[in-house]
């Protein structure tokens, strides 16, 4: 039997975090979480894992683009797919999903916005994983 995939959630939000959690768990997927990019760097550096949930705005408001930005600098994580998850449309009206796969704008293989229903977070997470 094969391992489940490793998904490493990177929010501040606990409430979001858990909710994912809850989700991605109930489908067989191992889940790590970080509540800041620092700690999702670190985190990442230690599992290595499949996907990466990333949200925006943390301690910083563009916290989420430089830890992309890192993941994608560095040969080691430089192919770990990464869903960027934010609300950042409600806050400031500004939304990227164009972006998303622009290296230098938005180095993120995938960008949905906060609230996501489960079915949504699933589907993501399967076609990022190549599970479908």
């Amino acid at each position: 039997m094969a391992e489940p995939a490793m998904i490493l959630i990177v929010d501040d939000d606990p409430d979001i975090v858990e909710a994912m959690k809850v989700v991605l768990e109930s489908r067989g997927y191992d889940v790590s979480t970080a509540a800041s990019g620092a700690e999702g760097l670190k985190a990442i550096g230690r599992s290595k894992p499949a996907l990466v949930i990333l949200d925006v705005m943390m301690e910083t408001g563009d916290e989420g683009f430089v830890v992309a930005r890192k993941l994608r600098a560095a040969k080691e994580t430089a192919n770990i797919p990464v869903l960027m998850l934010t609300a950042i449309k409600d806050k400031t009206g500004v939304g990227f999903e164009k972006e998303a796969g622009n290296e230098t704008w938005l180095p993120v293989d995938d960008y949905v916005e906060k609230p996501l229903k489960p079915g949504e977070l699933i589907a993501k997470v399967e076609e990022l994983l190549g599970s479908l």
